[in-house]
């Protein structure tokens, strides 16, 4: 495009500009009307009906999720750049963590990128990818092949910090079920086998490990099952772990120490154990800073300065780190209250997601995602800057 790269950035800001009103429109839409993981209908519509609207080609139930859609434009010719959109919500507490204004950024980003370059050289896509509170649909969408080729995914999240980058865990959830043998405990005490009280133990037995784990690692364990009546030694008893590590293989490392620990319990106890992993596994979050960097750039011009995050701080899981571990990405944190106010996943947090400081942010991440996009389609030199920076983290482990 003529003019440089500045002023193809004047022309995304006109272009968010002259939709603001329509955006928070949506990011409202989506406040009031909350659906949860994998029930979003009503949310995956209105964003396709938007970018149906400014002439995106738009497939909906990616990978066979029914809320996900694929939208594109661009010639498929050259770098493919991918703006991502989360869009559920908490059941009983609706958008205590921002997503309606992650939706409404990456759908301003797509539409503002898309009016200033026209069809451009490459791919431009808008991915709708719903279930991040629980499920991890952009798990199944890496499974499913919806990011190969893409060199860069891109995406903002509100919060109480201003980081250039998110400082997420790799994450799992753990069944653990102990099996012993039923008895009475008064008629016949000698003949039972206690599951419950094995269980038990494994929860003591954690207490211990947990001294001695490193910050950002953690299992949280409750009891799920622990018998059917007091005068019945339970031949049963089960527990649901959720597991946290500040890398995937430290992760990996301690499933390993929770079912050593099971089976020593078992032993211990005489009983039977089973181990086994429920649903998928959120992936760490590796920052790409050569996007970050660029996006932090583009922000501070509406005069948000992002910061590295607080050593040894983590913010929880998720599943874009799953998308993180094969592609170019990037997660950072921008401010809608002040951490002296709370956190994310409160009452309090919602609201903030409905206010004018929330407004400000999402036209101003909007506006930053859609430049960054505009580097990655247009100067040829970031693609590959943005590959070689991944695969030297992953060498690392980092």
């Amino acid at each position: 495009m003529d003019g440089g790269p500045g002023a193809v950035y004047d022309l995304i800001r006109r272009e968010v500009a002259a939709r603001a009103n329509r955006l928070w429109d949506t990011a409202m839409t989506l406040h009031r009307d909350p659906e949860s993981a994998y029930e979003e209908h009503r949310a995956a519509e209105l964003l396709t009906s938007e970018l149906t609207r400014e002439g995106f080609r738009v497939d909906r139930g990616t990978a066979g999720l029914p809320t996900a859609f694929t939208a594109a434009a661009g010639s498929g010719r050259g770098p493919r750049v991918a703006l991502l959109m989360e869009y559920d919500a908490l059941p009983g507490l609706g958008h205590a963590c921002g997503h309606n204004l992650i939706a409404a950024a990456g759908l301003g980003a797509a539409l503002a990128l898309r009016a200033a370059l026209g069809d451009p050289e490459g791919s431009l896509l808008a991915l709708g990818t719903p279930a991040e509170e629980r499920g991890g649909g952009k798990a199944t969408l890496v499974e499913a092949g919806a990011f190969d080729g893409v060199d860069a995914a891109l995406m903002m999240h509100p919060g109480v910090h201003n980081w250039s980058w998110a400082p997420l865990t790799a994450s799992s959830q753990v069944r653990v079920g102990f099996h012993g043998r039923a008895a009475h405990p008064t008629g016949n005490p000698t003949e039972g086998i206690d599951a419950l009280g094995a269980l038990i133990q494994l929860f003591n037995m954690l207490g211990v490990l947990h001294r001695r784990l490193a910050p950002g690692s953690h299992i949280q364990g409750i009891v799920t099952d622990g018998g059917r009546a007091t005068n019945i030694v339970p031949e049963y008893a089960e527990g649901l772990f959720g597991i946290r590590g500040a890398t995937t293989a430290a992760l990996e490392a301690l499933e390993g120490e929770l079912r050593r620990c099971a089976e020593g319990t078992a032993a211990a106890t005489g009983t039977e154990v089973t181990v086994e992993r429920v649903g998928g596994r959120y992936e760490h979050f590796r920052d790409n800073p050569v996007l970050s960097g660029r996006f932090a750039g583009h922000l501070a011009r509406a005069g948000i300065q992002l910061t590295e995050p607080e050593p040894g701080v983590y913010l929880g899981s998720s599943d874009m780190g799953n998308v993180s571990t094969g592609v170019p990405a990037i997660h950072p944190f921008i401010a809608i209250m002040d951490a002296a106010d709370g956190s994310d996943h409160t009452p309090r947090f919602a609201a903030a997601a409905a206010s004018s400081r929330g407004r400000r942010v999402l036209l101003a991440a909007a506006e930053a995602l859609a430049c960054t996009a505009a580097d990655v389609l247009l100067r040829p030199e970031v693609g590959p800057q943005a590959w070689a920076a991944l695969r030297e983290k992953a060498a690392a482990g980092l």
